[in-house]
This record gives structure tokens, C-alpha cells and sequence, in this order.
């Protein structure tokens, strides 16, 4: 997974993705049966991994709260988490298709259906908002969903070109004073 995250799913050799699993080509042909099943996988567990942080901040008590809370966990999660040391910045979803050619096509339309996903889920909540009062209901919410999503896309791309969490948690402020009162 964490070969995939870094290098893209093009970027990643066999023989970095056969070492970092331990084991030789052949046994990874038998495992996964190729480089693409393989990606699929990976991209399942990195979903599974993250899809706790993004229900927790889901869950929290008002729409405004969710998307704060999805966004500082996105910058935290995105800059290596605590410590950071060793660890792969930015977002799997966004950076495993941002060099795919031609050729990778299906993995790229993989890659963007589960961001489009994740929008839904954010429309969702705000639309869940709305019905709950803490969102007025004249706010376009699928309008709402993609400023939020494109801009927690823009928190991976700046945390993988280096930017600070601290950069990134003033672009947060900034973006939350978007939230219609």
C-alpha cells in the first residue's frame, strides 16, 4: 500500500512492491494475480484505514463540525500523522492517478469513482444538516460538497509537495470562513 501511495500506481516497480511484501514476482502473480489486482487491493485497504477517521468526523454533532473535523484529521493524516517520520504524505486516492497514462486508464476511473464516493458521503451530511436545522436549507449542498472535496484533494497534493501542517491548517481556517452562516 504504501509503495502504491507514494510512487502512483504507474510509479510503482515490481520489484519495489515484491520487496516490500517479502516476496518474489512469481509468488506475487500467484498472490494477486497482477500489478492492477494488486493496486485494488491496496486501494480497499487504504479506504478501510481511512474510512474510520472520515466516519468519525461524519458523526460529529453538527454538519459544520463534520467538515472541520474531516478536514483538520485530513491535514493531520496527509502530513504523515504524529511524529511523521517514515511516513508517505498526501492521499492515495489523489496520487495514485495523478501520472497515469493511456494505458492506466481503468485504474485512474477506479481512483475517481472512489473520490466521487467520498463527495456523496459529504453531500449526504450536509444534506442530513440541512434536514437537521444546523444547515440552511437554501445552501446548494451538492455545491457545498464539491468545494469541500476539491479543497481536501488540494490538502494531499500541497501535504505531498511539502507544505507544512501548520500551512495547511491556516488554509483550513481560511476554507471553513466559506461555511454559509
Amino acid at each position: 500500500m504504501r509503495v502504491f501511495w507514494k510512487h502512483g500506481y504507474e510509479g510503482a516497480s515490481l520489484p519495489a512492491l515484491t520487496k516490500a511484501m517479502g516476496i518474489n514476482r512469481p509468488s506475487m502473480y500467484a498472490a494477486f494475480g497482477n500489478k492492477e489486482e494488486l493496486f485494488r487491493k491496496a486501494v480497499a485497504r487504504y479506504v478501510e484505514r481511512s474510512g474510520a477517521m472520515f466516519r468519525a468526523a461524519m458523526a460529529q454533532r453538527t454538519a459544520r463540525e463534520a467538515i472541520e473535523a474531516l478536514l483538520r484529521s485530513i491535514v493531520c493524516a496527509a502530513c504523515g500523522g504524529e511524529g511523521g517520520a517514515g511516513k508517505v504524505r498526501g492521499c492515495m486516492l489523489v496520487q495514485g492517478a495523478l501520472a497515469c497514462g493511456q494505458e492506466s486508464d481503468r485504474v485512474r476511473r477506479e481512483l475517481a469513482r472512489r473520490r466521487c464516493e467520498m463527495e456523496v458521503f459529504l453531500r449526504q451530511r450536509l444534506e442530513r444538516g440541512q434536514a437537521e436545522g444546523d444547515l440552511r436549507r437554501d445552501v446548494d449542498a451538492a455545491a457545498l460538497a464539491k468545494f469541500y472535496a476539491t479543497f481536501q484533494n488540494g490538502l494531499a497534493v500541497q501535504s505531498a509537495g511539502g507544505a507544512s501542517a501548520e500551512e495547511l491548517m491556516k488554509a483550513v481556517e481560511v476554507a471553513l470562513r466559506a461555511w454559509p452562516e
